[in-house]
């Protein structure tokens, strides 16, 4: 059985392309993190799953679902004849519970397009915005793209910080120097 990834990619794929084509990614993408953010509730996926609910009832409950979340206007929410057809094909392949996967390769696509990254720092504290705008500007020189930057606090990073942008992983935590330093006199 394929994974939900491989699943994922072409339905992000064509939606994608339909939501480049009308020029609305920023619609397609806010309603499909809207979408991948309901679909993580236990609850959601247990509805979905009962096999005595049609599809009629499983794309009326997304729809009121997406509606409450993201407002009238949301693709998926009935406001756009081409989201209603795309919950319903993922209704009628019983493909619903990949949507946060395609999500997921979605901001891939457009992330590319617009030339971005996303970029979380893990620090040990919180980091002064004289210090986000550093990093911003270094890690945008060093990727050559523009930088969506999040932060989060770990305190058992001791100090220093850990940068996450897609694959690239820069770990200049001081928890990390250490258990090198403890590495190298242990070998």
């Amino acid at each position: 059985m394929a994974d939900n990834n491989t699943i994922a990619r072409p339905y992000a794929r064509a939606v994608f392309e339909l939501a480049s084509e009308k020029k609305a990614l920023a619609g397609w993408s806010m309603a499909l993190d809207s979408a991948r953010d309901l679909l993580a509730d236990g609850r959601v996926a247990k509805f979905l799953a009962n096999p005595a609910r049609t599809d009629e009832k499983r794309l009326e409950f997304l729809s009121d679902l997406f509606r409450s979340a993201a407002g009238e206007k949301s693709v998926l929410a009935g406001g756009d004849q081409q989201g209603t057809n795309f919950v319903k094909l993922l209704l009628e392949y019983g493909r619903v519970s990949v949507l946060p996967e395609i999500a997921g390769h979605f901001e891939a696509l457009k992330a590319a397009v617009e030339n971005t990254v996303d970029v979380t720092v893990t620090s040990a504290a919180k980091m002064s915005s004289d210090q986000e705008k550093t990093i911003v500007a270094a890690l945008e020189k060093r990727l050559g793209r523009n930088v969506n930057l999040s932060t989060e606090i770990d305190e058992n990073l001791i100090g220093g910080a850990v940068i996450r942008a897609g694959d690239v992983v820069i770990d200049g935590s001081l928890r990390a120097r250490l258990e090198g330093l403890a590495n190298a006199l242990t070998a």
